[in-house]
């Protein structure tokens, strides 16, 4: 079976995941391909940290922004439209890069694994579930979650209120737990050759320092008006989620100063961070990058880019897909 070589850009957020898979696509004649669950909508760029204009400018970008935040979207569904962007990038002879930061859309999609749509969906009780969010807390929904599939719910905060909607929804409908149907999940070959790099940092403060510099930037580009403009909306339970926004809520209720949600912000995000690394850090076949070990980008790009030519260039491995105009710009 040939494979697709795929270039798989991942890190904790605020780690310079987009400007690294930038620069190497530049380098490698690649196409990058959106792995982060908010970023596919529209209207949120800045909160979910999108891809700037001039970004997307430098390269081709494919499935950001492309739905309403008004949409639901799952993982099945992500695989699906990953999949065809990505064998259409490589079956123009362009090398597909995968970058983002949800960990589980990256690994159902390297990994070859599909669930079955016996599993079911209901809008009806969706709402009913984040009523009762919104009513008695999340920590409320957590435990009937514990309740009914106490092995899932061990893996998630009791502020990822979306899949915890989805593991009950789920279980409610069909009678068996989210964790019985990943156990039983279709798992096929992988039709990828992967190449699977990840950012770290040895000092957790040095990362800390970039999310809270991010979160300033944020604000200071218009967070607030993006916030105010989604507050007005018929959000999913999915986009709801979007870190960056639901922490402004008790500010715009006047139930806190604009200081206070920003620092609840930069804390929420730097636990989202820890919650990407405790899932990268399961997966051998990362290679790690660890920024503050270089002596500048400049070499840890150098780094990076001779790990990837490596195994994705090597014709005793996957073979060759890049132009020898790419050869000689990666070689100087």
């Amino acid at each position: 079976m040939h494979k697709i070589p795929l270039l798989v850009i991942g890190g904790p957020t605020a780690s310079g995941k987009t400007g690294l898979a930038i620069d190497l696509a530049k380098a490698l004649g690649g196409e990058i391909v959106c792995a982060d669950s908010m970023q596919i909508y529209k209207g949120m760029e800045i909160g979910a940290a999108s891809p700037t204009p001039e970004e997307t400018s430098a390269v081709p970008h494919h499935l950001f922004g492309i739905f309403e935040p008004e949409e639901n979207f799952s993982v099945a569904r992500y695989i699906a439209l990953a999949s065809a962007a990505i064998r259409e990038i490589s079956g123009r002879g362009k090398l597909p890069v995968l970058c983002g930061g949800t960990g589980l859309y990256i690994s159902c999609l390297i990994d070859g694994i599909s669930f079955d749509p016996e599993m079911g969906e209901s809008a009806q009780l969706r709402g009913e579930l984040r009523t009762l969010a919104k009513e008695e807390g999340n920590d409320r929904l957590w435990q009937i979650l514990s309740d009914c599939d106490p092995d899932l719910a061990k893996t998630l905060h009791p502020n990822n209120t979306g899949r915890i909607i989805r593991a009950i929804e789920v279980y409610r409908l069909s009678g068996i737990t989210m964790s019985e149907w990943q156990k039983h999940s279709k798992t096929s070959e992988s039709e990828y050759d992967v190449c699977y790099l990840a950012i770290n940092y040895t000092d957790r403060q040095t990362l800390y320092r970039r999310i809270d510099q991010r979160v300033e930037q944020m604000l200071a580009g218009g967070l607030l008006d993006e916030v105010q403009a989604l507050a007005a909306r018929n959000l999913s339970g999915t986009a709801a989620q979007a870190i960056g926004h639901k922490e402004f809520a008790a500010y715009l209720k006047g139930e806190q100063t604009l200081a206070e949600a920003a620092e609840m912000l930069k804390r929420q995000t730097r636990r989202y961070a820890k919650r990407q690394l405790t899932w990268l850090r399961r997966d051998a076949r990362i290679h790690w990058l660890v920024a503050d070990s270089f002596d500048s980008y400049s070499q840890m790009f150098d780094h990076a880019l001779a790990t990837v030519r490596e195994k994705l260039t090597n014709p005793d491995k996957c073979g060759t897909i890049f132009t020898e105009e790419h050869e000689r710009y990666a070689d100087s």
